[in-house]
């Protein structure tokens, strides 16, 4: 979908943007402007001007400027076609959207007023809270002893759930309301309807909101030493703890004007950071950190510096933040790592020894290329060979996630000479292997497939012949690209020259699903979703994108999602996919299309999760003679290929 810029040029028209920048910088009248402190970057005197007659901002500071649509960006962090829908909605206007149908625009117009709608309850309750916080002497001494002033207090919409079982009920009248447990406010007992009560009671209450200032969650900690300490709203249709980052909101100005964002593991650390001079400090939420968690800061600050606990957990989280970092450590961002002493967080190291201490240390923070080849040779004795073979193994997963550019070849370089090999012998052992000779066997229960994969052609299993006449068909086989269905066109298959047309691989159909079909993400597990995001190339780009997409936009046409990754790496890969021999888009709509495609995805991601699970087998065999869980894991991963190949087999042989 094309917006019109027609449309564009209305909504600039149409739209004040003093009022617009109003919302979030407090503005007074000077001359034919107005003026105030700029949001971009820290001042004490206003050099930021708002011009009412020529719809426009600049600072005279640091020389931001731009419209309505611009300032959403800037400031908001939103996408273009985000903003767009967003301030057009704000003066009740409508997109046009011609590639969408009615049905489409009508589910994606429902899935905005619901989240929306959900919005207003959590924001109501964060009010409620901030009114008791007030009235509990307890709570308001429990955060003065941990030096939370009233001013950040206030800043990050503090609150307190006080302990009765059902204090909503005060603030919401219909208690029985569907929407306060499914923005997570309520617990619905298994007992029935009866049985309901309020998730956070006697916590001390942190809301988390998202980039736009919308309250999506809260998390809630009690004031003494009760378990569990930290209790985070389930996820909802607003809020999910593995994209959503607390104090980001608060945090968006002091990450321009410091530089970096300081990545934490908890509420009370960004709350003291913020009081002590820190306030482009945010935290996940009780999860470790998440590729689109970085992909998230980086729209904000190409600095990223990850603080953690000393102690071996802190070191734990902070090999996994490295695992969702590495895809963006492009050659133009720094991304750091911090440990303190194994007996700090950053809240007590900073009130113990104070914020110049606290500078220093993320002053001298573990770059990520060093931090990379830690983790890699840990364990690994790298006087031996098989020590050096056993770091070559290990970081060969993480250098692969990294984007190409200089440091990537760099550290090929530093590699090469800790495994005591030359870079371009690594890059040769490092290479994808020759696709498999027809009729080549790769395992005994499957077709002949290529050594690597992931990204190389895929025929699908067809099971046994009939009686060697023709192989029985699968059902995604029905159909025709040209006729709506959800298979190849095989009149189009059979008129092409014989070896030039590849059939689709395995990560091309489950993009080409899941494309269609944007709602089915939401239901693949975890697992899964990490699977499909960390496949190399531009596979893995175009899920981790779908991924993000579903989180702040839900589901969308393929219309929509095709001038969404204009200009994206992948977008060529996505028009590939859904584009036909004949070069007509799929047609969803077609008779069991739904039905079918449901199958062959679940066909295809089961095909590809057991290809994982064999990657681990190898893994832990590998690792047995020095690991002494390796065999157990080992058991264990075998137990899980069976029963898949149980659900697999019928594919195999059911005509």
């Amino acid at each position: 979908m094309t917006i019109p810029a027609s449309f564009i040029q209305e909504l600039i028209a149409r739209a004040d943007v003093v009022e617009i920048v109003g919302r979030y910088v407090q503005l007074k009248k000077a001359g034919a402007n107005f003026i105030g402190l700029c949001p971009f970057h820290g001042e004490k005197s206003p050099s930021f001007s708002v011009s009412p007659t020529k719809q426009f901002y600049h600072c005279f500071g640091c020389g931001v400027h731009g419209n309505a649509i611009g300032f959403l960006m800037e400031h908001a962090g939103m996408g273009f076609v985000e903003a767009v829908h967003d301030l057009a909605g704000q003066y009740g206007l409508q997109v046009p959207e011609d590639d969408a149908s009615p049905e489409e625009r009508a589910r994606a117009a429902g899935q905005r007023q619901k989240q929306a709608t959900l919005s207003e309850v959590l924001e109501k309750a964060g009010d409620a809270y901030r009114k008791h916080l007030r009235q509990s002497a307890t709570a308001v001494d429990y955060l003065k002893g941990r030096g939370v002033s009233g001013e950040v207090a206030r800043q990050y919409g503090i609150g307190y759930a006080p302990p009765g079982w059902r204090t909503l009920a005060s603030v919401f009248p219909e208690y029985d309301d569907p929407l306060l447990a499914e923005c997570g406010l309520v617990i619905v007992g298994e007992e029935g309807e009866d049985k309901r009560y309020d998730r956070f009671r006697d916590r001390v209450m942190f809301p988390i909101r998202n980039v736009k200032g919308e309250c999506v969650g809260f998390g809630g900690r009690v004031l003494g030493d009760e378990k569990p300490k930290y209790l985070n709203s389930p996820e909802t249709p607003v809020f999910s703890k593995g994209r959503e980052l607390y104090g980001l909101f608060e945090a968006r100005a002091a990450l321009r004007d410091q530089g970096y964002a300081l990545v934490t593991e908890g509420y009370m650390d960004v709350v003291a950071l913020a009081q002590l001079g820190f306030p482009n400090a945010v935290a996940t939420l009780g999860t470790a950190c998440t590729p689109e968690h970085v992909q998230k800061l980086f729209r904000f600050t190409d600095s990223v510096v990850f603080s953690f606990d000393g102690d071996a957990a802190g070191r734990r989280a902070a090999r996994k933040a490295l695992d969702g970092a590495l895809p963006f450590a492009t050659d133009v961002r720094s991304i750091k790592f911090l440990f303190l002493p194994a007996e700090h967080d950053p809240d007590s190291f900073i009130r113990e020894y104070g914020a110049e201490a606290f500078a220093r240390f993320v002053s001298e923070a573990t770059p990520l290329s060093r931090f990379m080849l830690e983790a890699a040779r840990e364990g690994c004795d790298l006087g031996s060979a098989e020590g050096r073979a056993h770091m070559a193994s290990n970081v060969r997963p993480l250098w692969g996630a990294m984007p190409d550019g200089a440091l990537k070849r760099q550290l090929l370089e530093d590699i090469a000479g800790l495994v005591q090999l030359g870079s371009q012998a690594l890059t040769d052992l490092w290479a994808p292997a020759a696709p498999a000779q027809r009729g080549a066997s790769s395992s005994p229960d499957g077709p002949p497939m290529p050594d690597s994969d992931w990204d190389a052609p895929w025929t699908p299993d067809y099971g046994p012949t009939d009686g060697g006449k023709r192989p029985f068909k699968k059902k995604w086989e029905k159909g025709s690209w040209g006729k709506g269905g959800w298979g190849r066109d095989k009149s189009a298959a059979a008129a092409a020259p014989r070896g030039r047309t590849l059939p689709l691989g395995r990560p091309d159909v489950a993009a080409r699903l899941l494309l269609s079909n944007m709602a089915a993400w939401e239901a693949l597990t975890q697992e899964m979703h990490g699977i499909l995001c960390e496949l190399p190339g531009t596979h893995g780009q175009l899920f981790a994108w779908l991924d993000s997409q579903v989180h702040e936009h839900g589901a969308q046409p393929w219309a929509a999602l095709r001038e969404g990754m204009r200009g994206l790496p992948f977008e060529a890969l996505a028009n590939k996919v859904m584009t036909g021999p004949d070069g007509a888009p799929i047609d969803s709509a077609a008779d069991n299309a739904a039905a079918e495609a449901a199958a062959e995805l679940r066909n295809v991601l089961d095909y590809m999760l057991d290809d994982r699970l064999k990657a681990k087998e190898s893994e832990a065999i590998a690792a047995a003679g020095t690991d002494p869980h390796a065999i157990e894991r080992y058991r264990a991963l075998q137990a899980r290929r069976r029963e898949l190949q149980l659900r697999l087999s019928p594919a195999r042989n059911t005509p």
